[in-house]
């Protein structure tokens, strides 16, 4: 029987970044999007932020786990509670507005943005409003995450 390795080495300076879900966010597609690497199940991103980003309290219908390669960020829960990230640091967010989470970058801050899915449309995020704790995205945002429409299974 003969076996040819399915190993694949890829340089992330060979993919561009692009604007990320938030003003000041710059977002790098590495492992498992079809213009890089298609997977079957997992998805990585390298984020860059520059110092004064803030991303609004939101959350994700499917995991999040994010690695902080350098920088310093504060990120809140959904309960208002603060958390001083910095590199090395890992932050997990379960599925559900009960892993709803807020970003504000103090100093440069790179992450790498690891996610159990290679579908795009399963990676939106819904924006919490603090006071009514209401969920919405806007419909910039599910064309952008190319959530628009669902594929059919019939």
């Amino acid at each position: 029987m003969e076996v040819k390795s399915t190993l694949r080495v890829i340089n992330q300076a060979d993919f561009p970044g692009r604007r990320g879900v938030t003003d000041g966010q710059t977002y790098q597609p590495l492992i498992g999007w079809p213009e890089v690497l298609e997977t079957d199940r997992v998805r990585l991103g390298r984020a860059t932020y520059k110092p004064g980003t803030y991303e609004q309290l939101h959350w994700h219908p499917i995991e999040a786990c994010y690695y902080v390669i350098s920088g310093h960020a504060t990120v809140r829960d959904f309960e208002g509670k603060a958390y001083e990230v910095s590199a090395g640091s890992i932050i997990y967010a379960p599925a559900g507005i009960a892993g709803a989470h807020e970003w504000e970058v103090k100093e440069s801050l790179e992450i790498l943005d690891i996610r159990a899915t290679n579908e795009t449309n399963r990676k939106i995020q819904y924006t919490v409003d603090k006071k009514t704790k209401r969920s919405y995205i806007d419909l910039e945002d599910l064309a952008y995450r190319e959530a628009i429409s669902f594929k059919s299974h019939y």
